[in-house]
């Protein structure tokens, strides 16, 4: 049989060895690059006559309102079927539930009567992308708006590619009714990054821009907060990853559809198992053949596993943590004895979430488990999280003194000032220190 994924010997090799026997992530390719360039300056330029002209482009669709009547969005809850209605309930309100703890309340901090109150201020736009294409995701309508109205946003709006027909479709409609969002807008690509960057007569500028989607999706995130133009998290939120590692303990049916569930998501992202022992190597590949040969998306995940489908033989558990470290994935999954389980769950340090026993399988966190599945890809959990309330927020600090604070720090200041050649800061205290 041959292999399903690209067989990665790593037995006997160090950690230096290990680093550079690695394929990197995906590379920052000037294509993509350009062509968003393009989009961004025609919907900057053109507004909604771009935007329509750019997805009759490349949806194939005529869009004449980009808004969805917000009447339309209310009634879609009523137009799904009552256990997926009921699902995307409970979905919401784990999520929501779940972000409410990442709510900060004020800070005081006082010191010789200086006293600096600290505010999680919440910003008052904030865009969020659905994606569409391949599948629906009100999944990720929740997902992103949810947070975000926890945080306070005040105005939230999302952007939806549409569907053959020019709409949203109704499930995705239906997610955002459920939040509680009514701003919803036919657009989908770097356009809708656009619109919400720079604004149109349809869709008012936005502070901040969350959510996942395709290489040029996430381009756009970039060039537009590259520009100061709004906000947008660290880390990149692009085409979807899974890492799992897996034992001879791990059922290789169950560790081979979780290799195969985020590769559904089409070509792009990364599909990996790690694994110790050869044997279980061998049935979870057997699984893999047999699970990915009846997929209804076999085309998308025979894709993924084409340019990101990896098999990494390792010596143990420990060798194992560091090539997620190293390959720093959205989702990592542990399917392991207990003894080896605790070695991987303590050292490892970068993924966007980690998964852990056979009875976590990645996709409880792409739906219901309750923080958001917008996660950092393409290596940057390394220094990238999980979408947050913070990533809604800014800390905004209220710094007040009194007479007798200034007359302490004050001299400081005009010497610092001073030395750095700002006279004016200088004086800005010396004056209301003769004063007193």
């Amino acid at each position: 049989m041959p292999d399903v994924l690209t067989r990665l010997d790593l037995r006997g090799l160090g950690p230096t060895e290990v680093a550079a026997a690695l394929p990197p992530p995906p590379a920052d390719d000037a294509g993509p690059r350009e062509a968003v360039r393009a989009v961004l300056d025609a919907v900057r330029d053109g507004g909604d006559e771009a935007v329509r002209a750019l997805t009759a482009r490349f949806d194939g669709v005529e869009v004449a309102d980009l808004r969805v009547p917000p009447d339309v969005v209310e009634a879609a809850a009523g137009r799904v079927e009552p256990e997926v209605l009921e699902a995307l309930r409970v979905a919401a309100a784990g999520i929501e539930d779940f972000h409410r703890g990442q709510v900060r309340a004020p800070t005081r901090y006082e010191r010789d009567g200086i006293v600096i109150e600290g505010r999680a201020q919440p910003v008052d736009r904030a865009g969020c992308y659905v994606p569409g294409g391949r599948a629906r995701y009100p999944s990720t309508v929740l997902m992103t708006a949810v947070p975000a109205l926890v945080a306070g946003v005040p105005e939230v709006a999302l952007c939806v590619p549409p569907g053959p027909d020019g709409e949203v479709p109704t499930l995705t409609l239906a997610a955002a009714a459920v939040a509680g969002v009514t701003e919803v807008y036919r657009v989908g690509g770097a356009q809708a990054i656009g619109a919400m960057a720079y604004g149109t007569a349809s869709v008012r500028p936005v502070d901040v821009i969350v959510g996942p989607g395709n290489v040029y999706v996430a381009e756009a995130k970039r060039q537009v907060a590259g520009e100061g133009r709004v906000g947008v998290p660290s880390a990149f939120a692009g085409p979807s990853e899974v890492v799992v590692v897996a034992d001879a303990t791990a059922p290789a049916d169950l560790a081979a559809v979780d290799v195969i569930l985020q590769a559904e998501h089409g070509p792009g992202g990364r599909a990996w198992l790690v694994t110790w022992d050869d044997e279980a190597a061998s049935a979870v590949e057997a699984e893999l053949a047999a699970q990915v040969a009846a997929s209804p998306r076999r085309d998308d995940v025979e894709s993924t596993f084409a340019s990101g489908g990896r098999l990494a033989l390792v010596d143990g558990p420990e060798q194992a943590a560091l090539v997620v470290n190293l390959v720093a994935p959205e989702h990592a999954e542990v399917m392991a004895a207990p003894e080896a389980t605790a070695t991987l769950v303590e050292r490892l340090r970068h993924a966007g979430v980690v998964f852990v026993g056979p009875w976590a399988p990645a996709s409880v966190g792409d739906y219901v488990a309750g923080p958001s599945h917008v996660l950092p890809t393409a290596g940057t959990a390394r220094f990238g999280s999980a979408l947050t309330v913070s990533d809604f927020t800014k800390d905004v600090h209220v710094v007040t003194l009194d007479r007798e604070a200034l007359a302490a720090v004050g001299p400081h200041v005009a010497v610092l000032a001073r030395a750095e050649g700002l006279p004016a800061h200088a004086e800005s205290v010396t004056r209301r220190l003769e004063r007193s």
